[in-house]
């Protein structure tokens, strides 16, 4: 008779751990796609950067690659010299904020960069 609720205190306690490790898994994943999604983006930006000597041009380009979620968010730097052959550079930074009820109010500083030989 001892042991006749101890299968519902076991689900009790591993259930809410599941679940845990669960949306720990699916915040991570979030947090990896949106790292990808910058450092595309930071890509598209560096091409335009490498062929328009105008750095609105790369911004415009880097936001349209960028989802609706990170779009206003995210902060664009352009560094293009003047002289041909010279390396264009692209910077993208986000603060990505953990939606988990454990993590609340923790931003985490996501980056990307790429760089481009100018061509004009």
């Amino acid at each position: 008779m001892a042991d006749r609720g101890s299968v519902v205190v076991e689900a009790a306690i591993i259930v809410p751990l599941l679940l845990l490790v669960f949306l720990a898994g699916v915040e991570l994943f979030a947090v990896a796609r949106t790292q990808v999604e910058l450092t595309a983006a930071a890509r598209e930006g560096a091409r335009q950067a490498a062929t328009s000597s105008d750095p609105a041009r790369a911004v415009r380009s880097v936001r349209a690659a960028l989802g609706p979620a990170t779009r206003s968010d995210a902060a664009v730097s352009v560094r293009r010299p003047g002289v041909v052959g010279a390396v264009a550079t692209v910077s993208v930074r986000l603060e990505y904020p953990f939606v988990s009820f454990l993590w609340g109010g923790v931003r985490i500083p996501l980056r990307a960069s790429a760089s481009m030989r100018t061509e004009r």
